[in-house]
């Protein structure tokens, strides 16, 4: 496992690469951001950003959604993937938004994962982008690139990920770091042929070193 040394290094080297450390999911309000990051399930963000527009404009309150059939938003989404459930989840969870929390999204992890279609992924997204809490994304690319630098064992399990980097990441920095790894995934630790040679990461990289 990496030293405490290597992760400060790593972090600052992202902080130098990715200063705004935004997420990619365009939204306005609070609630379509969740609603933005269900439908990036098994979907790129850069799709959903190019569906939500629409989206949000046919149904443009939490009750224009509470009220809609699925039927009605499938045609929306369908380029999302699984838009049967995507849209009953949508629908559901808008429902449980005006019922049980005033219309508004909740703060805590107990609360977010209480409602349809949100995990902890998605839960720890809305605590770190809207709540400003410490929050540990672990999706596909924190998940590969983690385990690739060393900062994990190299599990696949989205909680026993989350678990580890909170032992290592100090929590104010954790919400800016979980998005810092999703550019970095997509510019240059990618899944299939990464850019290893010109790595900014090498010199504290596990697999690097293995390869050695």
């Amino acid at each position: 496992m990496a030293s405490k040394a290597a992760v400060k290094r790593i972090i600052e080297t992202l902080k130098g690469l990715y200063p705004d450390a935004l997420c990619s999911l365009q939204y306005e309000k609070d609630y379509e951001l969740l609603f933005s990051v269900r439908l990036s399930a098994q979907c790129t963000d850069a799709r959903v950003n190019q569906v939500t527009p629409a989206l949000f404009a046919r149904f443009p309150t939490l009750e224009s959604f509470a009220q809609a059939e699925p039927e009605e938003v499938e045609p929306y989404i369908r380029s999302c993937g699984f838009f049967h459930g995507k849209a009953r989840d949508l629908i559901g969870c808008a429902r449980q938004l005006i019922e049980r929390f005033d219309g508004k999204v909740p703060g805590t992890m107990e609360e977010l994962t209480s409602l349809p279609g949100v995990g902890r992924k998605t839960a720890n997204l809305i605590l770190g982008d809207v709540y400003h809490q410490p929050a540990y994304v672990c999706d596909t690319h924190c998940i590969r690139i983690t385990g690739r630098l060393g900062l994990t064992d190299g599990s696949k399990d989205p909680l026993q990920v989350e678990r580890q980097l909170r032992a290592i990441l100090p929590p104010e920095e954790s919400s800016d770091f979980c998005h810092r790894m999703v550019l970095f995934g997509r510019d240059v630790c990618t899944a299939r042929s990464p850019k290893c040679e010109n790595c900014p990461l090498r010199a504290d990289c596990a697999a690097a070193k293995a390869e050695k």
